[in-house]
């Protein structure tokens, strides 16, 4: 990308992340059923989206301007994301969280980048899997975990 569009891109996700954070501290503390409040989720996303953003702001000082090249956009892989993004978020209550991100992710490592199929799969396993596990048995949070058709 170009240091312009880096910087500006940079500066506005600090802002989202920043209004993330300020937001979540309105939400209820405690939820029932569950150790863990449903302002957490939110914050910690805030905050690792403010972190990434100063990164990258930091990084877009050191940038050679004599070195950037132009590079093709990739229309189809971005639309491919946000349409698989967007069917995530429609079915994950209805599809369950293990199911859902486990297709999400490998439809993601696959539009990122193609081939060893087998390896997208055991990642998207283990990560769906893996979260859903520390999220709900050791936090003891919420999630839909598998459809009802299903069980």
């Amino acid at each position: 990308m170009s240091k312009t569009f880096d910087r500006f891109a940079a500066v506005a996700f600090l802002a989202i992340g920043g209004l993330f954070m300020l937001e979540s501290l309105r939400i209820s503390k405690s939820a029932y059923g569950s150790a863990v409040g449903p302002n957490v989720f939110p914050f910690l996303l805030g905050l690792v989206l403010a972190l990434l953003s100063i990164k990258l702001l930091l990084e877009t000082l050191r940038y050679d301007v004599a070195n950037t090249s132009r590079r093709e956009l990739q229309y189809k892989k971005f639309f491919v994301i946000l349409i698989s993004s967007i069917l995530y978020a429609m079915l994950l209550e209805h599809v369950g969280y293990i199911i859902t991100t486990f297709l999400f992710l490998i439809i993601g490592f696959q539009t990122i980048q193609r081939g060893d199929i087998w390896k997208s799969i055991i990642i998207s396993a283990c990560f769906s899997f893996g979260v859903y596990v520390v999220y709900v048995k050791l936090l003891q949070g919420t999630l839909p975990s598998w459809p009802v058709w299903f069980s």
